[in-house]
C-alpha cells in the first residue's frame, strides 16, 4: 500500500533531512508531505531546497510554505536585505548559503518557493498546514492569509483542551471538527519539554526543534510510526543553529 509521510520543519539541516529520507526509503508510489520552514537555521538552507527539488522529480512530494520560506522568497525576488527581523532569525545564514549558488539556480529556487502550497487537504480529509487558521469555516475562508504560516492559536487551543471533552460536546472547538486530522509545524515541541511529535485533540505537531537542539521528525500518517534524525546540533558541531 502507498504510504504517506509528513515531515516537520527542516531549517537548513540537510544532513538531518537525508537521514530521515534514507530511513523512510520512499517508493515511487509513496507520498511525502513537507510542512514548511525549509530554510533559516543551519548552514545548508540553499542545499536543502536543491535537494527537495531533485527529490520531487522522482517522488510524489507536497510542499507547504512556512513563514521562513515566505521571508526567503521575498528576498530572492528583490534581493533586498531590509528585513532585519528575518536576518536575526536565521536569514543571515540563508543569504550566505545562497552565495554558493549561480543566478540560474537562484531563479529555480524562487520558482520553487512561488509554487508552495499554503495548505493541503488529502483524500481522507486530513489537513496539512504550517501553522494554523482562525476561521471557523476552514483555511479557505481565512481573512488573514498570513495565519497559514504564523498562527499559533490553533495549536494552543488543541494542546490545552480538556481531554475529557468529547467530539460530540458543544464545548469541542468547531475548527477541529472540520478535519479528520490536522498536521502542523511552526511551534517547536521543545517549548513543552518534548522532542517527539505531540498530539493535542486531532492535531499533530511535527516541529520537534530541528532548528535548535532537537531532531527532524517524520510520521507515517496511517500507522503513526515516527522516524527521527540524530540530534541536529550533533550533525553540525561547529554551528549554533537558530538562536531565536
Amino acid at each position: 500500500m502507498p504510504r504517506t509521510y509528513v515531515i516537520g520543519d527542516i531549517h537548513g539541516a540537510l544532513k538531518a533531512l537525508e537521514q530521515v529520507i534514507n530511513e523512510i526509503v520512499p517508493a515511487r508510489e509513496d507520498r511525502l508531505i513537507f510542512l514548511g520552514d525549509y530554510v533559516d537555521g543551519w548552514s545548508q538552507s540553499s542545499e536543502v531546497i536543491s535537494y527537495l527539488i531533485k527529490l520531487s522529480q522522482r517522488l510524489l512530494c507536497v510542499f507547504i510554505k512556512g513563514n521562513h520560506d515566505a521571508w526567503c522568497e521575498d528576498w530572492l525576488r528583490d534581493q533586498q536585505l531590509s528585513d532585519n527581523t528575518w536576518l536575526s532569525h536565521g536569514g543571515k545564514g540563508t543569504v550566505e548559503s545562497y552565495g554558493r549558488l549561480s543566478a540560474a539556480e537562484r531563479k529555480e529556487h524562487l520558482t520553487f518557493f512561488e509554487s508552495l502550497y499554503n495548505y493541503y487537504i488529502d483524500e481522507h480529509n486530513r489537513l496539512y498546514i504550517h501553522a494554523g487558521f482562525s476561521s471557523m469555516h476552514g483555511p479557505a475562508h481565512e481573512r488573514y492569509t498570513s495565519n497559514y504560516s504564523w498562527d499559533r492559536t490553533l495549536w494552543e487551543m488543541a494542546i490545552t483542551m480538556d481531554k475529557r471533552i468529547r467530539k460530540d460536546s458543544r464545548l469541542y472547538p468547531k475548527r477541529l471538527l472540520l478535519y479528520k486530522e490536522i498536521y502542523i509545524g511552526h511551534t517547536p515541541t521543545l517549548n513543552y519539554g518534548v522532542d517527539v511529535p505531540m498530539q493535542g485533540c486531532n492535531v499533530w505537531n511535527l516541529d520537534t526543534g530541528a532548528a535548535y537542539y532537537g531532531r527532524l521528525s517524520a510520521m507515517n500518517v496511517d500507522t503513526k510510526e515516527v522516524i527521527q534524525s540524530d540530534v541536529v546540533r550533533k550533525l553540525y558541531p561547529k554551528e549554533k543553529g537558530r538562536n531565536r
